[in-house]
């Protein structure tokens, strides 16, 4: 019968209370987390129509369009249309576009287009400075065919920017939800801040 080493058991019971304070670690990390993100649906978020620094007419409206139809369809933050009477404020500008041809035919005719578009955005709310949010989540390119028919360039450009603004939209929309997490809840008009909704056990 083989005898266990002196220190075998020690060397067990060690590592298993090793494996449980790691994994309550882990457990608090992912709680923390999920209690910031259970805040979003407490708040309200208003998107203020972006400013326009590029020459492309209207794209302003398309990408706050489509930042509005994001949170519409989640509801966290809930979407309300007054910046006075919202929890967090979206601002910001789209950035000049930047297109250039990206193939060409055997006569120098260009046969596809490259655009890409860059937003500059800030969240500010009444109890927190100002958060200008991760610029690198905020550029994103298409390309769209050229053709003989300048109107049906146009169009197929506008496609392509429809499609940059939603890529966009949800990347703000997740960006956003990073920052709920070690945000707090804003204070309530009595002056006390609002508590987390706790998660439920399961």
């Amino acid at each position: 019968m083989l005898r266990q080493a002196p220190f075998a058991g020690t060397r067990i019971a060690l590592t298993l209370m090793a494996l449980v304070g790691l994994l309550a670690f882990l457990g608090t990390g992912c709680g923390y987390r999920l209690v910031g993100a259970a805040n979003a649906p407490n708040l309200t978020i208003s998107v203020v129509t972006l400013d326009n620094d590029s020459l492309e007419p209207g794209v302003e409206l398309t990408v706050s369009r489509a930042l509005r139809q994001e949170f519409l369809r989640s509801e966290a933050p809930r979407l309300i249309s007054s910046p006075d009477a919202a929890d967090l404020v979206l601002r910001g500008r789209v950035l000049p576009l930047e297109v250039r041809a990206n193939s060409f035919d055997t006569v120098a005719f260009a046969l596809e287009y490259r655009i890409e578009m860059a937003l500059e955005l800030t969240l500010s709310s009444v109890d927190a400075d100002p958060i200008e949010l991760d610029r690198n989540t905020l550029t994103q390119a298409e390309f769209y065919l050229a053709s003989a028919d300048p109107e049906a360039t146009r169009k197929n450009r506008e496609e392509a920017l429809r499609r940059i603004a939603d890529v966009l939209a949800s990347r703000v929309h997740d960006e956003i939800g990073l920052q709920l997490v070690d945000r707090p809840l804003p204070a309530d008009p009595g002056g006390a801040a609002r508590e987390a909704p706790q998660r439920r056990a399961s």
